[in-house]
């Protein structure tokens, strides 16, 4: 495997030379585009022989209903878990099906390919976000966890689910030890009845951190609670956030060094984001509003803008600016090279695996790149 870094005057042909690969497979691993005009600074993967990767590693990738099945069906050999997204329930602690579409052809999708698939709960408010007015109903309330854990193991039942997530975030903190406890007795009841139970945590660095996002959540105790946990590491930059990386290393690992005082490395998979963001410029807090692109797309923009493509050496990660009518840009995506650095990080603490937000969107270079480094832990 190596990966190359484009260089002015380079041409795919000149490339596949220089590296002695086969252009056409170059073309194909890395979904260039016809006439395959490269960016100045754009990473490639080159694919090289097959080896025994260095560890196993357990891999997941969130998805919702509507993803295209080509794409689910491109991704599922790299996966171990497919996380549907999303069940939600009432304040009484009854279920909610995903509101974008049927999950049974999902389920059944990654039951052929050796993937587990794993129901993910979220308190999800008529308006779509998460609402910790329902979180605060459920977990307080004894006869409402009751009726939503027994809901959770019938559908599962029904359905053929193999595990749940816990996706619950902006948790109250006078809610805390309640939703500890939510976490637990769910856990306990799955694996009398032979499912998994795994939890979301938001990116804490501190058992004092504050804010909405980290309070409500008790890293040890859940750690302890589920069988394992993903970090979020990712959204440092977001939509109505200033420009800057997703998942910046530097930041990612000072959340996995917080996590691993409080939580097993075997029980922790690493938060990978999927995206990233076109910024417009100049940004005013509380206006601007970055766009969404896939991580293909950002290197397309590039391309037909004309754009040099950088990598900062603290955040790992690639970006670029770009000027479209007048207006100034600046985008951060992921790519090979930032998911390498993801991926060394996860063989340094010796982590579970990986989880993906999301995988709506195919990126055939990172899923090769995975598959260079490790060995993907399957069986239902």
């Amino acid at each position: 495997m190596e990966i190359y870094v484009v260089t002015p005057g380079d041409t795919i042909d000149g490339i596949a030379m220089k590296l002695g690969a086969n252009a056409e497979q170059l073309i194909y691993d890395n979904q260039l585009v016809y006439p395959y005009e490269l960016a100045v600074g754009q990473a490639l993967f080159a694919a090289g022989e097959r080896r025994n990767a260095a560890r196993s590693l357990s891999a997941g990738g969130y998805a919702y209903p509507f993803i295209s099945p080509w794409v689910l069906e491109q991704t599922l050999p790299f996966l171990s878990e497919l996380l549907v997204f999303s069940y939600g329930f009432t304040g009484e602690g009854d279920l909610l099906p995903p509101a974008y579409g049927e999950d049974d052809w999902m389920i059944a999708e990654a039951k052929n390919f050796g993937t587990r698939p794993i129901l993910t709960l979220t308190p999800f408010g008529l308006d779509g976000n998460f609402n910790n007015r329902l979180i605060h109903s459920v977990v307080n309330n004894e006869e409402f966890k009751a009726n939503l854990i027994q809901n959770l193991l019938e559908i599962m039942e029904e359905k053929g689910y193999q595990g749940v997530d816990i996706d619950f975030e902006y948790i109250l903190a006078e809610d805390r030890d309640a939703f500890t406890a939510f976490v637990q007795e769910t856990a306990e009841a799955m694996r009398e009845n032979g499912y998994r139970t795994s939890v979301a945590l938001a990116p804490k660095t501190s058992s004092e951190q504050q804010g909405l996002l980290y309070e409500g959540k008790d890293y040890r105790a859940l750690g302890e609670a589920a069988d394992h946990v993903l970090l979020m590491t990712y959204e440092w930059g977001y939509t109505y956030g200033p420009p800057m990386a997703v998942a910046p290393l530097n930041q990612v690992r000072k959340v996995v060094e917080y996590a691993l005082t409080q939580i097993p490395a075997e029980k922790i998979d690493l938060g990978i984001p999927n995206y990233g963001y076109d910024w417009p410029l100049p940004y005013v807090r509380g206006t601007t509003k970055a766009a969404t692109i896939n991580n293909v797309q950002a290197v397309r923009i590039a391309v037909e803008n004309g754009a040099q493509i950088l990598f900062d050496n603290v955040a790992e990660s690639p970006y670029f600016t770009y000027s479209e009518n007048g207006t100034e840009h600046e985008v951060w995506f992921e790519d090979v090279r930032s998911l390498l650095a993801k991926f060394e990080l996860i063989k340094e603490y010796e982590l579970r695996g990986c989880g993906y937000w999301q995988i709506m969107q195919w990126f055939r270079e990172n899923w090769l790149l995975l598959q260079d480094q490790f060995f993907i832990l399957k069986g239902i």
